[in-house]
């Protein structure tokens, strides 16, 4: 996996690690690469002697691209202690601009019965997220679809805008 030297704002994946162990949790970053592609699973968890509670994770892929983080599969418990998203989202973003070329994440927020996915896109939105189509169930989109599992809202985001506007809730709650 190539390293990137792109220089940005304070929250390092070392410095997050740093925030994350001050309030008792623990980070940890699996990356496999394989063909070019770096599939990669980030977890925030809390660790008591041998037993790990494992409280929120995200998975995706990454491919030489700017726009080649992939984020797949968001995890939260609903129980989980105060910061564990900001981690999983800020850590996300720092290692892409860290070890990758990327600089803009994509996600699908999958539609579903209940409604749930308009939450999603407000949600993601609220993070940084910004729409670029519905992928829907027509002859064009069918590529996107089987690249994402399904269909929905396509959704991009600037990785340093995530990490910025996480940078300043980590401030104001004095993590930094």
């Amino acid at each position: 996996m190539k390293t990137s030297n792109y220089q940005h704002t304070r929250m390092s994946v070392t410095k997050l690690q740093k925030i994350a162990d001050s309030i008792g949790l623990i980070i940890k970053i699996q990356n496999r690469e394989t063909l070019g592609f770096n599939f990669f699973r980030i977890v925030v968890a809390k660790q008591d002697k041998d037993i790990v509670k494992i409280w929120g994770e995200i998975k995706g892929w990454t491919f030489p691209s700017r726009d080649g983080l992939h984020l797949d599969t968001l995890r939260i418990l609903d129980s989980s202690p105060p910061f564990v998203t900001e981690l999983i989202w800020a850590t996300t973003m720092s290692w892409a601009l860290e070890k990758t070329s990327c600089r803009f994440a994509k996600l699908l927020a999958i539609y579903d019965d209940d409604g749930y996915s308009k939450k999603l896109v407000r949600y993601f939105r609220l993070k940084g997220f910004q729409v670029i189509k519905e992928v829907g169930s027509n002859v064009p989109d069918l590529f996107r679809r089987i690249i994402w599992g399904g269909a929905g809202t396509l959704m991009k985001g600037k990785c340093l805008v995530i990490l910025e506007k996480i940078e300043k809730k980590f401030k104001i709650s004095d993590l930094i």
